[in-house]
């Protein structure tokens, strides 16, 4: 049977309930579970919570499709991709305690799908317990095809920043682009290709609680990350009869199943448990309006609470275009040591408090209690400025940041991009104190 026209391909709203079919009447209604499915399709559940979980976080969606996954059970064998590495993850790499910065790695020439391409960068916690997170790079330069995969350990957050990807989901088709973000729910099937040539980025896999959009407190109803905002994919199905390939990762291991058919086979699906795509343009900064830099937490926009409340097992924040305006202010984030671990990448431009060696596609960790800040130059530049409305354009940086140690891969630590004279950018801070003048002045 042909696949339906799709007159829209996306569905808004964050956490919704959504209900969508590819075929007039495939979706069962009244009950989720009929004795016989409308055109001979079956029903199956996909849990992304404990079913007694609260009303409120109770992640749930009813899939309607041409065989159901139990045919892939039992047909796994293991098999080895050795760059993608969970946590708990720690080796003797032999690097110094300290701040580190990569200079973006290179897109290979060799053949690399969006699996054999990830790298890992650092782990944190334990997938085991379900707390933590890996931080990962990755380059394809085709695309999965016959090739299915999805992730028993946690979702995963793609941030592409050079070249497209197409990620065609069981629950339908997104395509992303840099300045946009997809996520993956746990135990979703997908596969994803390049869209006009090498596509190149940084993924967060979430171990823990699955994102959600943080509380905004006192900002009100409105600002940063709108639900309205979020687009998740409507029902799309690949009729594919033919020898195919799956792939879990499942407890750091990863299995393979060969199998005869296409697993993207749902041809209707209701629930609030999908992947959904994000415009990081869409994104409504707040800040300062008189004096003093706000925390960077005001700009998160999706956030895995931890069982602590106001400490996130993993947030997500951007730093995007926007206008600076506070006055007798060192407008550029101060120096400062966190109990938060921050992996850090660039999508475009430059980051306002890094003035040389962070690239598009270059990324930085500054762990646990390290202090970091901006380099030399930079802030020379910010206290000496003439302190005008100014606008911060063609910019988007980017936080994984968790409460957890980011341990750092062997891979990492032996990158030919890893910048050994990081440290090197704050040498040029001097000694301004003077007891005899209060008022500084940089000269």
């Amino acid at each position: 049977m042909p696949q339906a026209t799709l007159p829209n391909l996306y569905m808004s709203g964050f956490g919704n309930d959504f209900e969508t079919e590819a075929l007039p009447g495939a979706l069962p209604q009244g009950q989720n579970s009929p004795q016989r499915c409308p055109y001979g399709l079956y029903a199956e559940q996909l849990s992304g919570s404990p079913f007694t979980a609260p009303r409120g976080a109770n992640a749930r969606s009813w899939l309607y499709r041409m065989r159901p996954s139990v045919k892939h059970a039992g047909r796994f064998a293991q098999i080895a991709l050795p760059h993608w590495k969970t946590a708990p993850h720690i080796v003797d790499h032999g690097l110094p305690l300290g701040p580190l910065r990569w200079s973006p790695a290179p897109v290979p020439d060799e053949p690399q799908t969006f699996l054999t391409g990830m790298r890992t960068i650092a782990t944190a916690g334990d997938a085991d317990a379900q707390t933590g997170m890996a931080a990962h790079i990755y380059a394809a330069t085709q695309g999965m095809d016959d090739d299915y995969f999805y992730n028993a350990d946690g979702e995963l957050l793609i941030v592409p920043e050079r070249g497209g990807l197409d990620i065609a989901t069981e629950l339908g088709l997104m395509t992303i682009g840099p300045g946009e973000i997809a996520l993956v729910p746990r135990g979703v099937k997908f596969k994803a290709a390049p869209v006009e040539g090498p596509s190149r980025g940084y993924v967060c896999e979430n171990y823990g609680a699955k994102f959600t959009l943080p509380a905004r407190g006192p900002i009100g109803a409105n600002c940063l990350a709108n639900a309205r905002d979020f687009k998740t994919p409507v029902a799309h199905y690949e009729e594919k009869d033919a020898p195919c390939r799956l792939t879990v990762k499942w407890c750091g291991g990863f299995h393979r199943a060969e199998i005869a058919h296409s697993p993207l086979d749902v041809v209707a699906w209701h629930g609030n448990y999908a992947p959904y795509k994000y415009d990081l343009r869409s994104f409504a900064p707040v800040g300062a309006l008189l004096f003093d830099h706000p925390d960077p937490s005001i700009f998160t926009v999706l956030t895995a609470p931890s069982s602590e409340a106001g400490t996130a097992n993993v947030d997500f924040v951007i730093f995007p275009e926007r206008w600076l305006v506070a006055e007798h202010s060192f407008r550029p984030p101060w120096y400062h040591m966190n109990i938060m671990s921050e992996f850090m990448g660039l999508i475009h431009g430059q980051y306002d408090a890094k003035a040389q060696g962070f690239a598009p596609g270059g990324m930085s960790l500054h762990n646990c209690m390290l202090p970091h800040g901006p380099d030399a130059e930079a802030f020379d530049k910010a206290s000496l400025a003439e302190l005008k409305p100014e606008k911060l354009a063609d910019t988007l940086a980017f936080m994984f940041e968790t409460r957890y140690p980011q341990h750092v891969t062997e891979y990492a630590a032996k990158l030919p991009t890893l910048q050994s004279d990081y440290a090197d950018c704050w040498q040029g801070l001097k000694k301004h104190f003077d007891p005899n003048r209060r008022e500084w002045t940089g000269r």
